[in-house]
């Protein structure tokens, strides 16, 4: 087994298009923020246009069909073997497990790299609470599936206080499924996390010693099965050097309404650094997530001191205990 430490790069891109935001479920930890992102559903004569504003870097630049729920939209089958066509280094359509349009009939093992399923719990009881009734039936029908049609999939675990005594459980589901790779997210407080009522007992996020504690030990047992985790750092020691993917690594978090974002912590906010429009990539002036991106506080990242801070701790002379790293800062386990 070996862990690595995956490092921003600008050799490598990730382009995380949204085609719509349009969703059957209602999950209470959803990012999507219709407000900020825009509640229409692209064309395909528009996903085209947009695919082929990064089609120049294709070759390393890894794609992820993403929604709302991307199976809603039913020229995604075309989209994606347009993307192919294009020379896309990976495709993968993120998914909650409907699998709407006969998806799995209209693309092949071919076409996409993973089909990546969400799951926030190893019962129905605990998925269903965050995700919705029946969605946890769905998923595994929806892999099964699947795996049927010999897709290789994935799976996505948002770790948070409601779920994560039962992130132990899934080392034995994640294997019985046959899952190839195992993704690990933390959760971040914006769209329908951002909601929350304060007033109640809990803060949804993780403390350092909790995500220590089982994190590491979990992503192991998965790995053991055969299976490639990742799961985000998260916390850094004061003397450990932050770096902020922003200034490094071109990743691009593409929304309907034209906005083009690069961290996304910053998406409930409009502090996009681009702005599609005419079907051209457009940089937006200042103030925008690039100038947060230069700037350096004890703590880490900027914009989790800005909006979720509470997974910070200071000691008795107002000096952080940690770093915050940066969210696209990942740890990775390959057997």
């Amino acid at each position: 087994m070996k862990k690595q430490t995956v490092a921003f790069s600008k050799e490598s891109s990730n382009l995380f298009f949204h085609i719509l935001t349009k969703c059957n479920l209602s999950c209470s930890h959803c990012y999507i923020n219709k407000e900020q992102h825009g509640d229409n559903t692209l064309s395909l004569h528009t996903i085209t246009h947009w695919l082929d504003i990064f089609a120049s870097k294709a070759h390393q630049t890894n794609l992820i069909f993403l929604g709302g729920e991307p199976t809603l939209h039913p020229d995604l089958s075309r989209a994606v073997k347009t993307a192919k066509k294009m020379g896309f280094k990976s495709i993968t359509i993120d998914t909650n497990g409907y699998l709407f349009h006969d998806i799995l009939d209209k693309v092949s093992k071919d076409d996409i790299d993973f089909l990546s399923f969400s799951l926030d719990g190893a019962t129905k009881k605990t998925n269903d609470a965050i995700r919705g009734n029946g969605s946890f039936d769905a998923v595994m029908t929806g892999i099964k599936k699947a795996r049927a049609k010999h897709f290789s999939c994935s799976m996505i675990y948002t770790v948070s206080d409601k779920n994560i005594h039962e992130l132990e459980r899934m080392p034995d589901l994640v294997k019985q499924l046959g899952i190839d790779r195992f993704f690990i997210q933390v959760i971040g407080i914006r769209g329908e996390s951002s909601k929350t009522d304060v007033t109640l007992p809990t803060t949804l996020q993780v403390s350092k010693s909790l995500w220590r504690k089982t994190i590491p030990r979990v992503a192991k047992d998965i790995a053991a099965h055969g299976i490639t985790v990742t799961y985000p750092t998260v916390f850094l020691s004061c003397d450990d050097d932050f770096q902020c993917a922003g200034n490094v690594a071109d990743n691009y978090f593409v929304f309907p309404n034209g906005r083009v974002y690069q961290c996304p912590i910053c998406e409930d906010f409009a502090l996009h650094s681009f702005e599609i429009k005419n079907n051209t990539l457009n940089p937006r002036p200042p103030i925008n997530e690039k100038d947060l991106f230069k700037l350096t506080i004890a703590e880490g990242c900027v914009m989790n001191k800005m909006i979720q801070p509470e997974n910070l701790s200071y000691n008795k002379n107002g000096n952080p205990k940690h770093q915050i790293a940066c969210c696209m800062l990942k740890e990775e386990l390959t057997p």
